[in-house]
């Protein structure tokens, strides 16, 4: 009898080990999928476009003449878009996220309610948003199809990831840090101030990062505004037109001349330097934070 159910349990820990093993190879496998489909797009585009990454391309003017074709103007549009949307998103963001986890009243319908709108919010399609910017900024507000129309239209989009995302970095602060400095006869703004914001502050540079980045690399929201897609000047104010890079590389990508083809890919490389700038820049102030 023993022996029959030493047999049973061992034939049960082998199905386990081999089932264990399998869904292992799954997933090294799904990984090793995801890193070759990589690795071919990235070669793809730095093989066509870093030849034609120079001086010349980076500070030159869009053009119909493909060799002449420049993304300065796109560089510029995509700075001045980013920067605003970070200055107006995220201390709106962390704000309300500061709200949402240390001040709301438990069991509250409408801090619930507000809640599950941010959460249905961060999946809603980006190009549900350009509809919305064009009605509430572009036409509403009277802004016109503006860098400040675009960065407010952009603002909406990352919001509710910047406010779930440090919402999540708040939580992961344990309680005990605050009712140490409840014990210590702190009020609860001077505990938020120095103690969880400072502790969760590298999971919500995190949650900026993505933010930014993905603001960096949308452009369905900003065509549905009006962003041109041919501009020869520079934005000198919030209240000019403008084009940014991603609507540049699709312009450039949708047409048949070769010239321009590799104009798009080389507007891919200078958007994915500028993403890895970004990046840098955010980890270094993160490990910062950290320490």
């Amino acid at each position: 009898m023993n022996f029959l159910l030493l047999r049973r349990l061992r034939t049960r820990a082998n199905r386990r080990w081999v089932k264990d093993k399998m869904f292992e190879f799954l997933c090294q496998l799904s990984v090793l999928l995801a890193v070759v489909i990589l690795i071919s797009l990235l070669w793809s585009v730095f093989s066509t476009g870093f030849g034609r990454v120079s001086s010349q391309f980076l500070t030159s003017f869009p053009s119909r003449i493909p060799q002449n074709a420049g993304v300065k103007a796109a560089i510029l549009g995509s700075l001045w878009v980013v920067g605003i949307t970070a200055v107006v998103a995220i201390p709106i963001g962390v704000a309300a996220a500061v709200y949402l986890e240390e001040y709301k009243i438990r069991d509250s319908k409408l801090t619930d309610f507000i809640q599950i709108n941010i959460s249905n919010l961060a999946g809603v399609p980006s190009i549900v948003y350009g509809l919305l910017g064009l009605e509430l900024f572009v036409r509403l507000a009277g802004l016109g199809r503006s860098i400040l129309a675009g960065s407010l239209t952009m603002t909406l989009l990352i919001l509710p990831m910047v406010i779930i995302v440090s919402q999540e970095a708040l939580k992961a602060v344990p309680r005990t840090i605050r009712e140490a400095s409840y014990g210590l006869g702190a009020t609860r703004w001077q505990t938020i101030r120095y103690q969880v914001l400072p502790s969760a502050l590298p999971g919500i540079m995190t949650g900026i990062i993505l933010s930014l980045s993905r603001a960096i690399g949308e452009s369905a929201p900003l065509i549905t505004i009006g962003a041109v897609t041919y501009i020869s000047s520079i934005p000198e104010g919030v209240n000019d037109r403008f084009t940014v890079l991603p609507i540049q590389i699709f312009d450039w990508s949708s047409r048949p001349q070769k010239g321009f083809q590799d104009a798009a890919a080389g507007a891919i490389v200078v958007l994915l330097a500028i993403l890895l700038v970004m990046n840098s820049l955010a980890i270094i102030l993160r490990a910062r934070a950290r320490r």
